[in-house]
């Protein structure tokens, strides 16, 4: 079985819809599992939809825009007659569980995960609509976790065993980013993460191969939009990618690699507009002189921790302040230490790293600096770590043998 994996801006319109459907109808002689994403900004529209919510404010306009949105996408495809009555239902459970009380991250997930179900409910009735066995699969039955909501842990043991029957099928559409608790709440596996839920499947059915459908070539240097000269790697060691996603390279989500390289199990990037470009192959190899990789991370927030009585920055005391960022369960993204402070760069996710200062405000004191982005090259060489080190609004610099980041001041 080959695993698929389309994401939101290929999901976004009716012809772009069509031309995935042309891309499956083109392996129908495969075993697919093909995991969708929700369409085109609906995660984005289903947050603010929880923000309003959890702020005790009136949600329908924006709510209704989604409904409008898919209800439109699916009378273009001509399948809004049989997907209709699933539709609306959704959209009443959405409002249901925002006039909820809960915790936000609890709430959030709940709601959020709509729109991947919502956008593979439309898209397995357009493929039988054209004449494809797609038989849908609501992948919170498959993928179980525990209940660290918005950042849920996979329980790979159970879920092996409740995914591994699924070989047998012929073509299932389902979800990525979803999962559920022993208890059958929904919990999401952290934004962006459809690529994770691929390389899930693709872990516990041993698939032949793993492809990420993206509206790039492949895996490039750069974001074409930020550097005119970025190139596309034909291949990739394993080690590498999850190098560049670990630094924040959005073309693959982080936890994708793992599970994949475990196994042997190839990850392609291929582009959805174009799919017979070559795209990149990710799998056990050696490439030499890998060109410079550039990654920008934007939204980033600067926290450091000074000793209040003036003694150094010792183990026990970074004991303390990692156990706080574990407790939160937040990433660092870049670390520095002197005799007397210790900083970090993390994802400003405002509510979660409030709390984190505050708890780390109990022993330290503590200054926090937002609106940052972070800049990575990785495999720097003279002429990009001139450039770099140059850039306007520098605050922070670090470099290894292989690796120069940049923390600057407003957006890259």
């Amino acid at each position: 079985m080959d695993i698929f994996k389309f994401g939101g801006a290929s999901l976004q319109s009716p012809d772009r819809i069509r031309q995935v459907a042309n891309i499956i109808q083109q392996h129908k002689e495969e075993k697919l599992l093909v995991v969708v994403s929700a369409m085109g900004k609906t995660t984005n529209a289903l947050e603010e939809v929880v923000a309003l919510a959890m702020a005790k404010k009136d949600f329908t306009t924006e709510l209704g825009a989604i409904k409008s949105y898919h209800m439109d996408q699916a009378k273009a495809l001509n399948v809004l007659p049989s997907v209709e009555t699933e539709l609306l239902r959704a959209f009443e459970h959405i409002t249901q569980l925002a006039n909820q009380v809960g915790e936000y991250d609890f709430i959030y997930d709940q709601i959020v995960v709509y729109g991947e179900l919502i956008s593979s409910i439309i898209f397995a009735a357009y493929l039988k609509s054209v004449g494809l066995p797609a038989k849908w699969a609501d992948a919170r039955q498959y993928i179980k976790t525990n209940n660290a909501y918005r950042e849920a842990k996979v329980n790979w043991r159970e879920t092996e065993k409740l995914v591994g029957p699924l070989q047998h099928e012929k073509l299932l559409v389902t979800q990525g980013f979803i999962g559920s608790t022993s208890e059958g709440f929904t919990t999401t596996l952290g934004r962006d993460g459809s690529d994770f839920t691929a390389g899930i499947f693709g872990f516990c059915l041993n698939a032949k191969s793993v492809t990420i459908w993206k509206d790039v070539p492949g895996v490039m240097s750069a974001d074409p939009k930020r550097r005119a000269n970025a190139v596309v790697f034909e291949e990739l060691p394993y080690k590498e990618a999850a190098e560049m996603t670990y630094f924040g390279a959005s073309v693959i989500h982080p936890k994708t690699i793992k599970p994949l390289a475990n196994r042997g199990i190839p990850l392609r990037v291929k582009s959805f507009i174009d799919p017979a470009l070559p795209g990149t192959k990710i799998h056990e190899c050696k490439v030499d002189k890998l060109p410079p990789l550039i990654v920008y991370k934007e939204n980033q927030c600067l926290i450091s921790c000074k000793v209040t009585d003036y003694t150094f920055v010792d183990e026990p005391q970074l004991a303390v302040i990692f156990k706080a960022i574990s407790d939160h369960n937040v990433r660092i993204n870049l670390m520095q230490n002197s005799a007397i402070s210790f900083s970090f760069c993390v994802d400003y996710r405002e509510s979660k790293i409030m709390k984190l200062i505050e708890a780390l405000g109990q022993q330290f004191e503590v200054y926090f600096n937002t609106n940052l982005a972070l800049i990575t090259v990785k495999n720097y060489d003279s002429k990009t770590s001139a450039e770099f080190r140059a850039t306007p609004g520098l605050i922070l610099e670090q470099s290894s043998r292989s690796t120069l980041q940049v923390l600057v001041k407003g957006n890259a």
